[in-house]
């Protein structure tokens, strides 16, 4: 008889290794650090994070949001940098959150992958925690899943999570708006995080490369360029008390289907394409891709990536606070029948 043993299994021979990440967790520790708020009153590394709302708020809503960055993942693989997909993941989370004027106070990530790369891993949470920074909201934990046999080497998926309160009587949820109001667009960084599927389908077909030279950089870092966060911005309005009475995050669907969300029925909009030039990137996507112009427009943010809602003589206030250009890009009008949305030139 044999005297061979059988082989004997374990976590890290099925390809989960714990080891590497309790090292992920230690080498994100400072970063999460530099996102806390005094409210936050656990640690990394619990089973659940606590945050005390105290006396911040007389009569708060509490505002959740929830979402991931796309395929806009698989062009960070691709270029191999994983720094600034973080900031994607918060910005589309904390803008969401903040069109009805809350104030995002903490997020939570998850981080799906097949097998966990500890310094790829801590890019990505880096640029979570920056994006935290950016909106002032804290990190306060997040998961990290190694799931061998789901992802394939490299690969990775992320979501995250938000929390924001606003006043009750503070919240902004369109109904003020009226015939008369104008649209005031804030300008995009890029394509943010959506459309990222017909991108590299224009990529595909046109035979570009990302390293090609466009615009001052490469093609690549104009198709990455983290989404923007608006938190600042906005609140900076809130506090000014500008007359905001709508707003709206241009996300999937772009100009065509966000904007509309926030308008009472009864009333349209009526878009000026002119009023603001298309930047260079959304340009060459239309070309290289040969895209109408209305599947631009329901797919892209075109420039224009969140959008506030108000009487025309907040305009100029507007644009001083955000110290931006800040254009008039669309007008709330009646509409009894048809689209309630049309574009003019």
């Amino acid at each position: 008889m044999s005297d061979d043993k059988p082989e004997s299994l374990s976590y890290r021979a099925a390809g989960v290794d714990i080891d590497a990440g309790n090292a992920l967790v230690e080498k994100i520790k400072p970063l999460v650090e530099k996102t806390r708020r005094p409210e936050v009153m656990t640690g990394l590394g619990g089973f659940g994070g606590l945050f005390h709302l105290g006396n911040r708020f007389r009569d708060p809503v509490l505002v959740s949001g929830t979402d991931g960055v796309g395929t806009k993942l698989l062009l960070a693989r691709q270029m191999d940098r994983h720094d600034t997909i973080g900031i994607d993941l918060v910005a589309m989370c904390v803008n969401d959150i903040l069109v009805c004027g809350a104030e995002p106070l903490f997020f939570l990530d998850y981080f799906a992958c097949g097998k966990l790369e500890v310094d790829a891993a801590a890019d990505v949470v880096a640029g979570i925690a920056e994006g935290c920074r950016q909106s002032g909201c804290a990190l306060i934990g997040g998961e990290t899943a190694e799931m061998p046999g789901m992802y394939g080497a490299g690969e990775y998926d992320l979501a995250g999570f938000a929390v924001g309160a606003v006043e009750r009587d503070g919240l902004i949820d369109g109904r003020r708006i009226d015939a008369g109001c104008v649209v005031i667009g804030l300008k995009s960084s890029g394509p943010h995080s959506n459309g990222y599927s017909l991108i590299r389908k224009v990529l595909e077909h046109s035979q570009a490369q990302l390293d090609d030279p466009f615009d001052g950089q490469t093609l690549g870092q104009a198709l990455l360029a983290p989404t923007r966060i608006y938190v600042d911005a906005v609140r900076r309005l809130l506090d000014e008390q500008v007359d905001v009475r709508g707003m709206a995050h241009i996300t999937g669907g772009g100009l065509t289907e966000n904007i509309i969300r926030v308008i009472p029925e009864g009333l349209g909009l009526e878009i000026d394409s002119s009023a603001w030039p298309m930047p260079p990137v959304f340009e060459w996507l239309q070309q290289a891709g040969r895209i109408e112009a209305a599947e631009m427009r329901r797919t892209f943010n075109m420039g224009i990536g969140f959008v506030l809602i108000c009487p025309e003589a907040e305009a100029e206030r507007i644009r001083s606070i955000t110290r931006e250009p800040a254009p008039i890009i669309a007008r709330v009008v009646a509409h009894d029948k048809g689209e309630r949305v049309s574009f003019t030139q």
